[in-house]
């Protein structure tokens, strides 16, 4: 039996407490964290591994979620003028209804690189001045002899550091979805892009 060694409970805080500071202050160490998380449950589930993309959709709602901000992403992708015309009723319909759609588009990536000769790269991040409260963390999918840049913008909330755009294939998810709002607001204002979102995540469930 190994001897029982006793930590201090105030050193245990402390250490956490620093820790803490330092993947606040590192919005590459939380995508880091964040993806290779979602790579390892899809992994590690039979049924995720084997492509089942209601599983898959789960382990982005549980493990990719909760360090995204997509209140703020679904604010940029209506637009200003739309957003503050919304009333909270409709802005929390808007973000409920986009969140599942980007919850599912993400899923469906996730689903087409799950292989495991797959490989996630992480290029190193220049250090941040302490008072950035945006960036941009740069990553890099390699399958099959191919490289697949996948572009994360973060921004600093007093949760932490929260992702709320992505670039995949050179193009902002929020530049992409602002462009197909405008078209569903102009026919139908704020209540004809929720059913739009609405039909278009029942169409795809």
């Amino acid at each position: 039996m190994k001897p029982y060694v006793w930590i201090p409970v105030a050193l245990v805080v402390a250490a956490s407490h620093v820790q803490a500071q330092q993947n606040e202050s590192r919005p590459d160490r939380m995508v880091r964290a964040t993806i290779d998380g979602v790579m390892a449950a899809i992994h590690n589930d039979p049924v995720a591994a084997k492509g089942d993309a209601d599983r898959i959709y789960r382990i982005v709602q549980q493990k990719f979620l909760p360090n995204t901000d997509f209140m703020l992403t679904t604010q940029y992708a209506v637009g200003k003028e739309a957003w503050a015309k919304a009333t909270q009723a409709q802005r929390d319909a808007l973000f409920r209804q986009f969140q599942t759609l980007l919850a599912r588009t993400y899923a469906t990536q996730l689903m087409q690189i799950r292989g495991q000769q797959t490989q996630f790269k992480y290029p190193p991040m220049a250090a941040l001045p302490s008072s950035a409260t945006d960036a941009v963390v740069r990553t890099q999918v390699v399958s099959g002899g191919d490289t697949m840049p996948i572009d994360y913008r973060v921004h600093k909330t007093d949760a932490g550091w929260k992702i709320y755009d992505i670039n995949m294939m050179g193009a902002w998810m929020i530049v992409v979805y602002r462009q197909q709002f405008a078209g569903q607001l102009a026919k139908g204002g704020i209540d004809g892009l929720i059913k739009y979102l609405v039909a278009h995540n029942e169409a795809n469930a």
